[in-house]
């Protein structure tokens, strides 16, 4: 895209459609235009700001969302935003009345929610616009009700929200609807940004795309191996790169003879097809000693047993005639008889383990833990120790009121957490949604917590609590140079809009400090991104033997409530500042029409 001097932001809601409901529809959605140009979605036209829910006296999750934003600039150049809050169904709020919701904005990339600022005591606020008086030195706050009564509050410093003036009756706003050709959508204003900031904007909320291949110059090469050996570079949009191999026809060279050859080669992408496995969910594959294993939850055994795969390459998991085995299987010895949920993977001190959640005869699954023998065969039932209950750190259960499901371990600063989903009240009035926990262990014995459990998420965007489903679940660790990330499933698990939430945090901060954390408030993965995956989540990581980080999770195939959950795999591009980008798709990550290239080299 070609920038001019000044770029336009429009900032609207959409119409609640038959799948985007009107959970996703009722939150902040940001378009870019430059010059004369219509505006083009950003973030795909999937929402990018949400309505926090609130929770009640019985510690019950109330959904929230928002109406007619209204996007200004603050008396320092930054930015901010209003909107009227409502309840799910798009209704007045109750909890919201004589109020409206305030952000602000550095660069229209990060958010900082300022909580509801109060205008009047009685009314319900419609609609709202603000707009800073240099003159005046104070922000003026113009609004109706749905009566068509107007009014106008002042304020000098919107971070002191008790400074409000009350509201004075005044004469209708001047106002129109924004000129554009986008559909289904209920515009709010338009805002002028220069050059470099609408640039930003445009590059942040658009997803990353491959731009270019670069190949490179003065080769000179005396054997095949040399040849193949050489790769491409991919140039991205954000100014990233990425290494890609490339199938070199040899039938144009003579590695006998001296001279200058051009070469044809096709670049080798990293694609998986969809699906790589029906009816397995929450999937995991451990590269283990030049082999790669894979677990999932059967779906196809009603989620009873825990199933390992086992293969020399990623795609043996898959193809016909794989090595599958049964390590865990129901035992009513053992109270272990249903929801085998989740297993994962994981290397602690030294020693392989498998975390997963399971039920006894009554419902009701937890997290357990069990440990492969030393010198043990991972495909031998009999070479890993009986599973245990992980258990807070005075011994006690670690959801007596409750369910546990989806622990994940990581480690980072030299010590050892693990992060599980909890629910309590599931299927009743009471029910609390699932959420995040985090605690610390001592990788010596990581079925017993050394901390206390630290809530570190819930589900209260619209994107979370969706078709029905109260979800933070699947979480798993992402740990860099720099930061640690776990990514995290939000929405209906079974259903389309199921997602991929993040949640981030700099190396060396305290991981026990919930307030340390940020939070997405959009998801980093969902059906919007991954070209008919449908409900894509419950993902987890591994570097496969070429060095590439690759995401896995579980996906359907058509839009709908509930279908059958498969296995899917794509490769994360690291993108600009080192940032992991989640929703690469196979036609960003390499344009198809950029995949034929042409060498020249050298043979000596």
């Amino acid at each position: 895209m070609n920038y001019t001097d000044k770029s336009r932001i429009l900032i609207y809601t959409r119409k609640p459609q038959k799948d985007y409901t009107e959970s996703l529809a009722n939150s902040i959605h940001l378009a870019y235009a430059e010059g004369d140009s219509d505006f083009s979605p950003l973030n795909n036209n999937y929402g990018i700001l949400f309505a926090a829910a609130t929770i009640d006296e019985r510690n019950v999750i109330v959904e929230k969302g928002l109406k007619n934003p209204y996007l200004f600039r603050m008396n320092d150049g930054s930015f901010g935003i209003i909107a009227v809050r409502i309840d799910k169904n798009g209704n007045d709020d109750p909890e919201s009345k004589g109020h409206i919701m305030l952000w602000t904005s550095a660069d229209l990339i990060n958010f900082n929610y300022c909580g509801l600022l109060k205008i009047h005591d009685d009314l319900h606020v419609e609609k709202a616009i603000c707009e800073y008086r240099t003159d005046r030195g104070e922000y003026e706050i113009c609004w109706h009700d749905k009566s068509g009564r107007y009014y106008i509050n002042t304020i000098k410093n919107l971070s002191d929200k008790e400074s409000v003036s009350p509201p004075a009756e005044s004469e209708p706003y001047a106002g129109k609807l924004p000129a554009t050709k986008l559909a289904d959508i209920n515009p709010g204003n338009i805002l002028e940004l220069d050059d470099e900031s609408g640039k930003a904007v445009y590059d942040y909320w658009t997803p990353v795309y491959n731009t270019g291949i670069e190949l490179p110059k003065n080769v000179c090469i005396s054997s095949q191996e040399e040849l193949k050996a050489i790769k491409a570079t991919a140039r991205y949009s954000d100014g990233s790169a990425a290494l890609k191999e490339v199938d070199w026809d040899l039938s144009g060279i003579d590695f006998s003879k001296s001279g200058i050859y051009k070469v044809k080669g096709h670049i080798r992408q990293k694609h998986y097809p969809f699906p790589l496995a029906k009816g397995y969910a929450d999937p995991v594959i451990l590269p283990w000693n030049g082999k790669y294993y894979y677990l999932a939850t059967n779906d196809n055994v009603n989620d009873i047993g825990i199933y390992v795969r086992e293969g020399n390459t990623i795609m043996e998991l898959f193809n016909p005639g794989y090595k599958e085995s049964i390590i865990l299987d129901t035992n009513e010895e053992r109270n272990l008889i249903q929801t085998f949920w989740a297993p994962e993977f994981h290397i602690i001190g030294g020693e392989l383990y498998i975390l997963f959640a399971v039920s006894g005869k009554q419902w009701g699954p937890q997290c357990h833990i069990m440990k492969l023998k030393k010198g043990g065969d991972i495909m031998r039932a009999e070479d890993w120790e009986c599973p245990v209950p992980v258990r807070r750190q005075d011994g006690s259960a670690l959801a007596p009121d409750g369910i546990s499901l989806d622990m994940t371990y990581f480690k980072a600063d030299g010590a050892s957490y693990v992060v599980w989903s909890y629910r309590k009240g599931i299927g009743t009035p009471l029910d609390t949604g699932s959420m995040l926990y985090i605690a610390s262990i001592d990788e010596n014995n990581p079925a017993r917590l050394t901390s206390e459990p630290v809530l570190l998420s819930r589900p209260l965007y619209g994107w979370e609590n969706i078709q029905g489903t109260i979800n933070n679940e699947g979480p798993y660790a992402l740990v860099t140079d720099d930061k640690v990330y776990i990514t995290y499933s939000g929405g209906a698990a079974c259903g389309y809009t199921y997602a991929v939430g993040l949640l981030e945090i700099p190396k060396g901060s305290n991981y026990l400090d919930a307030s340390a954390w940020k939070k997405s408030t959009t998801p980093v993965l969902s059906y919007y991104f991954t070209d008919g995956i449908y409900g894509p989540g419950h993902n987890s990581f591994f570097i496969d033997n070429d060095g590439d980080l690759m995401i896995m999770y579980h996906g359907e195939l058509v839009l709908a409530g509930f279908d059958t959950r498969c296995t899917a795999m794509h490769r994360v591009h690291i993108g600009k500042n080192n940032r992991p980008i989640f929703n690469m798709s196979k036609k960003r990550d390499l344009n198809p029409a950029l995949a034929d290239v042409t060498l020249t080299v050298t043979v000596k």
